[in-house]
């Protein structure tokens, strides 16, 4: 990967603080791997930023970045259709760093249905009125 590509890959683990207060944040953390994400979706279902902050090796590292990137600007079920296997193919990772890009995936769909879980209520509200 060029020099150009790392630094943007890294633009995204800068801050864990998103851009809009007024947005509700879902977040996964991972203490045994000491990962912790943030993702934020708007009102119809966008997302509309992603942050994460990763401490493991270098794969982990690009494997988090790269998911957060590949989840902007998605719905939630467009970013659901994110596979660790596109993750480790776009890397070129080794097959014995596969399971950072596994764990990327697994924590886009933790954010996400954590996301979907608290939406229940409001639907719920909604449907009463």
């Amino acid at each position: 990967m060029a020099a150009a590509g790392a630094v943007r890959l890294r633009r995204a683990a800068s801050a864990l603080l998103l851009q809009s207060p007024r947005l509700p944040v879902r977040e996964l953390s991972a203490p045994a791997r000491l990962y912790h994400k943030k993702i934020q979706v708007d009102e119809k279902g966008k997302i509309v930023d992603a942050r994460f902050k990763t401490f493991g090796c270098g794969s982990a590292i690009a494997s988090s970045s790269l998911a957060t990137e590949w989840v902007k600007g998605k719905t939630v079920e467009e970013a659901l259709t994110i596979k660790n296997t596109d993750i480790a193919k776009e890397l070129c990772l080794p097959p014995v760093k596969l399971h950072c890009s596994m764990l990327a995936e697994d924590a886009i769909k933790a954010a996400l249905a954590d996301y979907k879980l608290k939406q229940e209520p409001k639907k719920g509200e909604a449907e009463k009125k």
